[in-house]
Parts: C-alpha cells; structure tokens; sequence
C-alpha cells in the first residue's frame, strides 16, 4: 500500500504543512531510526572515509599497473595469468560437468566413484605447474583430491582457501581469483558448484608455479606484484569488515524488532510512525494485528487509515495541524478504526511529534486497543444507571453515606419522608448539615436485636410528625460509609396495637375456652365409645352380608335341582315323548312351566354369579380373545329377538381387536348389556362399537329405547336394583343384570360408564385393558 495513488487523499491536508521540510542529511527518520539507529549510525561514520579511500587505492592500482604494463616482462607475466586463469576455470568447468553427468542430484556420491570419475575426465597435464584439484561434498568437505594427497581429504574447504574468499559463496560468478591459502601462500583459484547442492569443485595453483619461468629474471615484477597483493588484501579486508557489520546491524535489528513486536503483540499495542511531510505511515505488525489485517512491511497510505477511521472520531490530519498550532509535541487521543470483520476497535493513541524544527515531522508513538475498556466503562455506566433507578424505584428510604459521613447518594423517598430540600441533598453534603435540613422525630427508641448483632450495624425506630413510624436498618460497608434503609412500618405499628388489644381479649378467651374444653374431653370419650360400637355393628354387618351370600349360594343350589327337574319334565311334555296330553291347554301349561322354569334358573343363576362375586369366590380364566368374534356370537344370540321386535342392530367394530381376558365372563358382559337394550327398546336402532385406545379397549352398546332419568342413574348397578316406570313393570328381571356386568367389568381392572337421557335412549360403555392380567381388581366383599 506504498503506492502513490494511496496517498494521493492527504495531498490537500498536507498544504498546510508545506513549509515544514527538513534538509536532506545523512540519517534515518521513522522507525528504522528507532529500532536500528546504533549500528546504522557506525556504518554512517566510516562511510565518507571509505568513499575517500577507494579511489586512493584505485588510482595507485592504476599506477602500479600503468608502470607494469610498461615493463615487458609484467606483459609475459600477464599473459601466463591470463593462460593460467583460463586453463584453471576450463578444468573446473570440464571437471563439474563430467560429475554433474556421472552422479546427478547425488548429494551423498561415493567417494571411489568420484576418484574414479576425476581419473576418466582429467588429461595428466591438468596437474602440472602445482595446480591441485579439490572435490568436496554437500557439507563442503574434501572428499577427492588430484594429484592425490590424503592430508586434506575430509579437510573443509574454506581451511584451504582460506575464511576471507567469496569463491565458495559465489562459485562460477567469481571467476578465477588470486587468493591467500590457509597457509598463507598466495595462489589462483576457482570454485565451480556441482548442481543440486552436491558439492563443489576447486582448483587451485600458487602463484608460484604459474609465474616460476620468469620470478627469477624480473625482480621489479615481484615487487609490483607484492604491492598490489597488498593493495587488493586492504580492499578485501575493508569490503568484508564492512559487510560483517552489516550482518551484524541487520542481526541487532531483526532481534530488535522480534522483542518489540512481541511485546507489542502480548499487550495489544501497535507502533506508528507518521511521516507527516510524505502522508505515509508505518504500522507493526501487531497493529495490523489489531485492526485484523494482513501484516506487510509496506508503507500505508494516509488515505487508507483515514477510511478505516471512525466518522465521528475526527480527522487524523486536523489533529497534526492543531498540534502545530498549539505548539504541543505529544498526543493522547481516543478514537475507533474499523476491523476486518466489520466491527469497531476502541484504539488509545499516544505519541510524540518529532523533528518539528528541521521542516519534517514525524509522529511516532503508540495505539492500544482499550476496546474491552470501553466495554468494561459502558457496562459499568448501565450498572450504574440500573443501580440508581432500582434504588430510586424500591419503597424503603435509602441513603448511602462515605468514610467521611458525607453523603453519596439517596433516593426521593428519604427526601420525601424526611421534608428535605434539594439544596441540603448534593453529594458530598455532611451528615450533620443532612439531618438538620431534615424534620426531627418525635420518638426515636434503639431496636434489640436477637442474638449476636452484625458489626458496625444497628436498627432504631422513629415516629415522625405525622404519626408515620421509621425503622431505620444502618449497615457498614467495607469501604468505611454506610447505608441506612428506611421501612414504613406505620401498618406494622397498628396492627401491633390491635395485637395488644387482642392479646387481652384472647386472655379471656381462653379461660372460656378451658371450660369449653372439659366438655370437649367429655364429648371425645361418647365419640370413643359410640366408634366402638360402630366397630362391633360394622362387623356384625359384613358378617351378616356373608352369611347372606353364602345362603343365597346354598339356597340357589337347593333350588337348581327341583328346577332342572320341572324344565325337563315340562320339555318332555311339550313334544309329547310318550303321548298327547289331550287337551291343548295341557301343552299352553306346559310351555308356560317351561318357560317360567327357565327363567327363574336364570335368576338363580344370576343369584349365585352374584354371591361368588361378592364372597371374592369368582376367578378369571384368561386368555388370548379376538373380540371383534366374541362380539359377532353375542348378536347372533339376541339377533332373533331384535327381529322380532323390528330392531335394527347395526356393528361398527375395528378388525382384530385382540385382548387379554376370560372369554366366559365377557361374553356375560356383552349378552347382558345387548339383553336390556333389546328389552328396554320398543322399535328402533341398537349400535355395537369396539375399538383399540391405546392400552385398553372400548365395548359400547347404543340403544334408542326409552332411556333412564338423572336421578335413577345413580341406582343402577346396585345388586336387585331396577328403574321402575311403566314400559319397566311389564318386564320381568331380577335387577341383577348389570350389577353383575359391573362386577365382572372391575374384575378384569376395567370401568363401566352409562349416559341416558329419558325418551332418547341410553349408550353404556365398557373400557377394559388389553391385558386383564396387568390390572386385577377385586370386588369382594
């Protein structure tokens, strides 16, 4: 975001600042100067002298080889450099491409394969004139040597050419240079880089054997060659301790920069350099951090962080303007910048406006993001105001008051119940001038309070002058104030008058009452009493409805046999088995003795079903029932009756309803009910509905007969209980139909309901559970 176009917005806000410049001078501004000014400033001093120096040493270079140049033999001499130069770089060149070939991307090649390879590759003439050939490995290890010397096999290279040499960093980019060896002797060498790191090929000869035919014979030569030895050692030496103390900013630097950011990063704050002249502005990392943008190491444009600032916040460009101005040099502001994600930062911003008075001004400082303090302000002040409206919106009178008896803060009901005036209720008021702004009690009395009292608390009563009574409840608080409440117990006071009062009478009262109480004993011991004679009748009772039962079941079986007697003689009459009778009243007889004999076993029946019930005699044999069947064999039975007497019977039964009971006793339950809806139903429709509900099933039998009254509902079901009405007294029945139903209903766990109304018709319905077994019920007496 270094670009000019991203600056371009500030151009008008920098008019205004037009003529501040600074002169051009040799330092650093911004944050470079911040973090790396030492070291930078060292290299900065020695500079003008290096510049001074280097075309010194230049211009002898020069001379020294202007004057060679004239000698013929520095010509010669120049000619077997040039021969040896191109020779050396032609064999390392040579040497690297046949190891480049034999072993390619090998890092780790073995060491007989390269030996063998610098045999195959290398003519016996590359050795002459002292040269020495160096192949090393990955780490800059020798590992071949031509001619062979194991004395530096396994040596690092640089121990060889020596620590000072840009051979091994540069390679074929150096060329072929004159160098000092490790052991001082000056030399020609060259390095070539095998490819993918491999190693690295050297080849070096000394300078005296390259110049052996003719060191003898020119003297002055050596002596200009020693000269400019000398001269090139200065300027190398010079080059790399320049160099190695740029290493050695750039390391202080980057370790600089490492501990600011991440002291910056922990406490959430960013550094600004504001380069007020130019509009550009440098952030660290950790402010890019906190605006949630992707650190860069560019300048950022004034016009950028204008867009990223808050509307209502100001303007970053009038906040230097009015710096300038006031003549003030640092800055303590508050404003918002928009994050990544749309939300706004909260950012302190302190800094320092530098330079001012050379013409260009930078602002450098800090940003801290205070967004959770800002939160932590905005909750608090929404504490305070919920604080203060509960306090004003409760009914007691609250007053808070400091260390110093000096009031903090009260509601409108402490001012209201007291009559004081705004003016002696200002915070900071103290609590003597308070309370003497504010009406007197006319009773002031201290509250006893039960077991150990709270330190520092107390309660005390007070009467005002309109009869209202105070209790007034003062608690310390941890600070050293304290807070008084004030409860209204106006209505507490009065009913405790009334208490008194009635505490008076009650003391009369209960000396009635003690008297009231003898007779209580008394009449306690008649109800003792009379409950043990209830006892002893209630037992007489169940003993006599047993007796009943277990008579009725004799009686019944007594009556049986005679019965079944008269029904068979009177069916062998009927069909005149071994005769006519005569006369055909005879057989009107006879099928009347049938027919009353059959009904009265019926009854007997009934009688001795309903005996077992009640003497809990009766068991259930249950099993698996398909009830939709059982249904269809009870109609089949009454079917003839009900067409007899023009009666519809219509089914509305859900298939394979499957249930759990005894097969007998429903089939009692449904003849029954199906029984009274055809006796009771003069003409008309009878409906059968059965239907699974869940873990129960439904029997209902709807019929339009002529139904029952309210208040005979209540009867039915009771053993020998019958609705007695006009159509009911031509019916003969024993009243023990559906008592029996009943019964046998509750014993399979299930509930019998009846819904009738008079002229209309009646709907009793069964609910039984699917499985009888899981609900017993007993109905014995």
């Amino acid at each position: 975001m270094a670009r000019a176009g991203a600056v371009e917005p500030s151009v008008a806000k920098q008019s205004t600042l037009s003529g501040i410049r600074l002169p051009k001078k040799a330092a650093i501004s911004g944050h470079a100067k911040l973090l790396a000014h030492p070291a930078y400033e060292k290299l900065l001093a020695a500079e003008p002298l290096l510049r001074r120096l280097i075309p010194i040493l230049i211009v002898i270079f020069l001379l020294i080889v202007g004057a060679a140049r004239f000698v013929e033999l520095y010509q010669h001499k120049a000619e077997r450099e040039y021969a040896a130069r191109e020779t050396m770089g032609l064999i390392a060149a040579v040497l690297s491409s046949a190891l480049d070939k034999a072993h390619p991307g090998e890092t780790a090649a073995d060491t007989d394969a390269i030996r063998a390879t610098l045999s195959a590759t290398l003519p016996s003439s590359a050795t002459n004139n002292g040269r020495m050939i160096y192949v090393t490995d990955h780490d800059g290890l020798v590992v071949a040597t031509a001619p062979r010397n194991a004395e530096f096999e396994g040596l690092p290279l640089v121990r060889i050419l020596g620590e000072t040499q840009p051979l091994t960093i540069f390679g074929v980019r150096a060329g072929v240079l004159e160098i000092s060896l490790a052991d001082g002797t000056p030399a020609l060498a060259t390095v070539h880089h095998l490819e993918g790191g491999a190693g690295d090929v050297a080849v070096i000869a000394p300078l005296a054997s390259v110049y052996s035919s003719w060191r003898a014979d020119v003297s002055l030569n050596v002596a200009i060659f020693m000269g400019t030895s000398a001269i090139l050692l200065v300027i190398l030496y010079g080059y790399f301790a320049q160099a190695s103390r740029a290493v050695e900013a750039d390391e202080i630097y980057s370790e600089t920069q490492a501990r600011s950011e991440t002291a910056l990063m922990r406490g959430r704050c960013g550094l600004w350099d504001w380069d007020l002249a130019s509009g550009r502005m440098f952030w660290s990392r950790s402010m890019f951090e906190i605006i949630g943008l992707e650190p860069r190491d560019a300048l950022i444009g004034f016009g950028e962080v204008s867009n990223l600032m808050h509307p209502d916040d100001g303007d970053l460009m009038a906040l230097a303007e009015s710096l300038y101005e006031a003549g003030e040099a640092t800055v303590d502001q508050m404003f918002r910048m928009r994050h990544a994600d749309g939300r706004w930062v909260w950012l302190r911003a302190r800094a320092e406006l530098v330079d001012r008075d050379t013409g260009g001004p930078h602002l450098i400082g800090i940003a801290v993001d205070v967004t959770e303090q800002m939160r932590l302000v905005e909750r608090s002040k929404t504490a305070d105001i919920r604080l203060r409206d509960a306090i004003e919106t409760i009914s007691e009178a609250f007053v808070l008051w400091d260390a110093d008896n000096r009031l903090v803060m009260c509601n409108s009901k402490y001012q209201q119940l007291h009559g004081m005036p705004d003016s002696a209720l200002a915070p900071g008021t103290p609590y003597a001038d308070v309370i003497a702004a504010g009406r007197k009690p006319l009773v002031r009395a201290q509250v006893v309070v039960d077991g150990r009292p709270e330190e520092g608390a107390r309660s005390f009563e007070l009467q005002l002058e309109d009869g209202r009574w105070l209790q007034i409840n003062e608690r310390r608080t941890k600070d050293g104030g304290f807070v008084s409440i004030g409860t209204d117990i106006t209505q507490l006071k009065r009913h405790e008058a009334k208490l008194i009062d009635g505490e008076r009478r009650l003391m009369a009262t209960i000396a009635d009452l003690r008297q009231s109480r003898q007779k209580l004993e008394m009449q306690a011991q008649q109800m003792v009493e009379l409950a043990e004679k209830y006892a002893e009748e209630k037992d007489r009772a169940e003993g006599a409805n047993r007796a009943k039962s277990e008579f009725l079941a004799n009686i019944s079986h007594e009556l049986r046999t005679p019965l079944n007697a008269i029904i068979g003689f009177s069916e062998v009459m009927q069909s005149g088995m071994f005769g006519p009778l005569g006369s055909a009243k005879y057989s009107e007889y006879c099928k009347d003795i049938n027919q009353s004999g059959a009904y009265l076993l019926g009854v007997i029946d009934d009688i001795l079903d309903m005996s077992r019930i009640e003497a809990g005699r009766m068991a259930l044999t249950l099993e698996d029932l398909v009830l939709d069947d059982l249904v269809d064999e009870s109609i089949r039975i009454v079917q003839a009756q009900a067409d007899a007497r023009n009666i519809k019977v219509v089914t509305d039964i859900g298939k394979n309803l499957r249930m759990r009971g005894d097969r007998k006793a429903l089939k009692q339950i449904m003849l029954n009910l199906l029984s009274n809806a055809v006796k009771f139903t003069l003409e008309g429709e009878i409906t059968v509905r059965a239907r699974t509900t869940g873990t129960a099933v439904t029997f209902s039998v709807e019929d339009t007969g002529i139904g029952i009254s309210s208040t005979s509902l209540a009867k039915l079901g009771r053993p020998f209980e019958q609705v007695s009405n006009q159509f009911t007294k031509s019916h003969q029945g024993s009243g023990l139909g559906l008592a029996i139903t009943t019964s046998l209903t509750e014993l399979h766990g299930g509930s019998i309901r009846i819904r009738s109304r008079e002229g209309h018709g009646t709907i009793v319905s069964v609910r039984l559970p699917v499985d009888a077994g899981s609900h017993p019920r007993s109905t014995g007496a």
